[in-house]
């Protein structure tokens, strides 16, 4: 069809431009695309043209033939024309008598062929100032669609301050105001959509992905946005694949043909962005296709996630002769969509017109040529119109749409206090003035122009699908909200549509498992790493994290690979522990034991054996035995400070007092049946029992009271690798020794008195059992010692509790226990008759072994007999007193 296209431009006009006097004058061909007059006129830029013919290269400045008839351009071209026709009849203007022209003109998809149109635009306005000729100047333009296109017109529009409006260039660098004043767009920029391209790979966890663009501004500019945002989410791009802008170039084949291989190199890239032109996809479809056929692999190898720029995402026609299914999904992103049913309508007016509708309109020309064929009129204007509505895209058109209105809008505000029907009246800054403070209104919603000249609405997500071979690109399955930087879903079937996404994996190494952290070789990017576990006591809680976190070793501990830190188990001797409530049963029995003999001994108290047994001594005895029970029970439960205290100073001291009564019993003993008159003179000086208790509890009393004033014992947390042990710590474990060690001495006293006195009568013989339970008290706690410095844990406190428990039930059952048994179930010996049988008994048996004794040690023989009789005297005596 290249030569329907030569032969439309060789038939067209040429108009001779004259440029300022004392300049050389040049030939320059020029194409009025579409035009209408009016009152003021629009300028339109569009793309009706793919490219330009560059084979006939000369060094004569002429116009460039211009090939690839772009339909969807067409379209928007429309658009324009049936915003101005709708604006011409709405109360804003008609209200200041004023109608819109425009003159539309086609960049051909080249820069130098924009920049030319431009000049047109701008050498009218020159020309009419000053001679008032070449027709009305243009006071605004709309256009052009590529970045790299406006950004060139842009600069010459600003020398007159003419206000531009694009309806597509999204680069961000359009947004610097200080660089192009008088640009304006009605869509995001470009930091906005690949933000949410961004989010949206994030929120699908899709970390390595591939990069197609184009090496003009608006893909260059894409592309640096792009990479710097998803390295903020941690995405990393496996490659970057940059296509030659024009689609004619001869390095474009090349470039396509590395492309596909580069993708077909990298299976692990699932998901690839493109920000290429419509034809630079459909020659890499293609290309993939041969690619794959002819390294023998399947059509499904080449499926991938291809996310769209709003540079393609509506294009269908990209597919070529492949399906949508060996392409993969295509999720697009295109500007927020409008209403067509204006829109729909024109196309239905433009229908019926047939070619009477076209006449100022060469681009329809065109088209209409390139479709004819044997068919009539009538069938090739609904055929025309039908091609059409195939390339209507409410984005587009809406943007169209907006950009009319808003210069409708600025004309309109300037015309209510002059007259506008006068050409030169209204300058074209007036009406960039006018924009930027302006609202304006389309479908009654208000819309306004940002700081950076932009109109950010958002962006339509849409997912293609296939239906029996159509592919519908208007699927919008999401929303996205720059402002939050987030996604709504439209409706239950795109949140199916989008569930599908999440089975795809597009990562260079599989995701750390909670419990591992990724470990980066040098040099590689950070997305393809190595799963190393957390050591002992670090842990991490999520997926891919850069390293393990560590556990606070005072109260957690975890393993090798864990995902969170394990709270170390406190342990103490608890009151649940079987052993602890075993002993502590041992300790309630004696408690219960001990106030049960002391009523009997209350109630008996004035029985021989009673009072053989100590009297008033043996109830301190008892309550010793009471309070050194309850210390014991202090041992067990989640220590405190003052149960630290409490334990020890309650047995030190009651314990003292038991021993310290014992003393006193031995010394009695001895007192009462000491045959040696010497020794028993000397025992009745010291033998004061009460005095001899208090001085002994004192030493005791003052033990601990310096023990707790210095350094007394507290509640301590001793960590282990995976437990907390609470327990007491003695503060000082000398005083510790002084205490224990000062029983001991009171019991090893009472030992070597009581071991003196085991011969004595049976109803007296309490030196036997003091003997023994003092001995049973001293081994026990021999043993005490090194267990407790051995033993370590829970049960520490358990060895001193036994040990407590064993000393008490010694004294408990040698001490107190035969007396019970006497006066419970020996009644017949708890007489006084029976104690003077025993006591003479005994006395009678002493005497005959002092006798014996006297006799065979005197060798002279002398006082033998008086000795004799001496002794029994003398115990006979002491039985009567007691």
């Amino acid at each position: 069809m290249d030569w329907v296209t030569r032969v439309i431009y060789l038939h067209i006009p040429l108009n001779l431009i004259i440029l300022e006097t004392g300049h050389a004058t040049e030939k320059d061909t020029r194409v009025l695309g579409a035009t209408a007059p009016g009152d003021i006129i629009i300028g339109g830029i569009f793309p009706i043209h793919e490219d330009v013919d560059k084979e006939n290269n000369t060094f004569a400045p002429q116009l460039q033939p211009c090939i690839r008839f772009e339909e969807r351009s067409l379209v928007r071209v429309l658009a324009m024309i049936n915003a101005i026709e709708i604006v011409n009849k709405s109360p804003l203007l008609a209200d200041v008598n004023i109608t819109l022209g425009y003159r539309i003109m086609d960049s051909c998809s080249d820069v130098s062929t924009a920049l030319k149109a431009t000049a047109d635009f701008t050498q009218r306005a020159d020309c009419y100032i000053r001679s008032n000729t070449f027709g009305q100047p243009v006071m605004a333009v709309v256009g052009a669609s590529s970045s790299e296109t406006s950004i060139a017109i842009a600069r010459q529009l600003s020398l007159k301050m003419i206000p531009q409006i694009s309806y597509s260039s999204t680069a961000a660098i359009l947004s610097d105001k200080s660089r192009f004043p008088s640009f304006m767009r009605t869509v995001p920029n470009d930091e906005h959509q690949t933000a949410a391209m961004v989010s949206l790979l994030s929120t699908y966890g899709w970390n390595w992905v591939g990069i197609v663009t184009t090496d003009g501004n608006y893909g260059q500019s894409a592309l640096d946005h792009f990479v710097s945002q998803a390295s903020e989410k941690r995405i990393c791009v496996a490659f970057k694949s940059i296509l030659p802008q024009s689609v004619t170039s001869q390095d474009v084949c090349s470039a396509i043909m590395q492309t596909a291989r580069t993708i077909c190199n990298n299976p692990k890239v699932q998901v690839i962005v493109s920000f290429a032109k419509p034809t630079h996809m459909m020659y890499l479809y293609q290309e993939l296709k041969n690619q794959t056929l002819t390294a023998g692999q399947s059509m499904k190898t080449m499926r991938r996630v291809w996310l769209a720029s709003d540079n393609w995402s509506y294009s269908s026609f990209v597919k070529g002769n492949i399906t949508l299914e060996d392409i993969g999904h295509i999720l697009g992103f295109t500007f927020k969509n409008g209403d067509l049913s204006s829109f729909s309508e024109y196309l239905s007016r433009l229908e019926a017109a047939g070619h009477d509708y076209i006449r100022n309109n060469t681009f329809m020309q065109e088209f209409y040529m390139q479709l004819k064929d044997d068919s009539g009129e009538t069938e090739l204007v609904s055929k025309a119109v039908n091609r059409l509505r195939e390339h209507t895209y409410a984005g587009t058109i809406f943007s169209v749409e907006m950009a009319v209105s808003a210069i409708a809008q600025a004309v309109a505000s300037i015309c209510r206090n002059r007259d506008c029907k006068t050409p030169g009246k209204v300058q074209p800054w007036e009406v960039l003035k006018a924009l930027w403070m302006e609202e304006f209104k389309l479908r009654k919603k208000s819309y306004k122009f940002d700081s950076r000249g932009d109109i950010n609405l958002g962006y339509d997500v849409t997912m293609w699908r296939s239906d029996g071979g159509n592919i519908h690109v208007h699927n919008v399955v999401a929303e996205y909200h720059p402002h939050n930087n987030n996604f709504t879903r439209t409706n239950h079937s795109s949140t199916q549509q989008l569930q599908d996404l999440k089975h795809i994996i597009s990562k260079c190494s599989s995701s750390c498992v909670p419990g591992q952290f990724k470990k980066t070789a040098e040099g590689q990017h950070t997305c393809c790493y190595e799963c190393i576990n957390c050591t002992a006591n670090y842990y991490s809680n999520n997926t891919d994290m850069d390293q393990c976190l560590s556990c606070d070793t005072n109260t957690e501990w975890s393993t090798d690979g864990s995902s969170s830190c394990i709270p170390k188990a406190l342990l103490y001797f608890s009151w649940q522990d079987g052993f602890a409530v075993v002993l502590l049963t041992f300790s309630a029995l004696g408690i219960f034991l001990a106030l049960l003999v002391s009523a009997l001994f209350l109630h008996r108290r004035d029985t021989p054996v009673v009072k053989a047994a100590g009297g008033p001594l043996s109830q301190v005895i008892l309550f010793s035995l009471v309070i050194s029970d309850i210390s014991a029970m202090l041992f067990v439960g989640r220590p405190n400070s003052f149960q630290c205290q409490a334990r020890q100073v309650l047995f030190g001291i009651s314990f003292t007092l038991c021993v310290s009564c014992i003393l006193v019993k031995t010394l009695q003993i001895l007192l009462a049946f000491q045959v040696y008159p010497e020794t028993q003179e000397v025992l009745r000086r010291l033998y004061q029992p009460y005095l001899i208790v208090s001085i002994c509890v004192a030493v005791q009393a003052a033990t601990c009271v310096c023990w707790l004033v210095l350094k007394s014992p507290f509640n301590h947390v001793i960590r282990h690798p995976t437990t907390l042990l609470e327990d007491c710590h003695e503060g000082s474990y000398l005083a510790f020794g002084l205490m224990l060690g000062y029983i001991a001495v009171l019991a090893l006293v009472c030992f070597i008195c009581a071991f003196k006195g085991r011969k004595l009568p049976q109803q007296y013989n309490e030196a036997k059992f003091i003997t023994f339970s003092m001995l049973l008290y001293l081994i026990s706690w021999l043993l005490f010692v090194p267990v407790y410095v051995t033993t370590s844990g829970v049960y520490l406190p358990a060895v001193e509790m036994v040990v407590i428990l064993i000393s008490n039930y010694g004294i408990l059952s040698c001490h107190f226990f035969p007396k019970c048994y006497i006066i419970l179930l020996k009644k017949e010996h708890n007489t006084k008759s029976a104690f003077r049988k025993n006591l003479y008994e005994y006395s009678s048996k002493t005497a005959e072994s002092v006798s014996v004794s006297v006799v065979t040690n005197c060798r002279d023989g002398t006082s033998c007999t008086s000795l004799h009789r001496g002794s029994i005297k003398h115990c006979l005596r002491r039985s009567t007193s007691i």
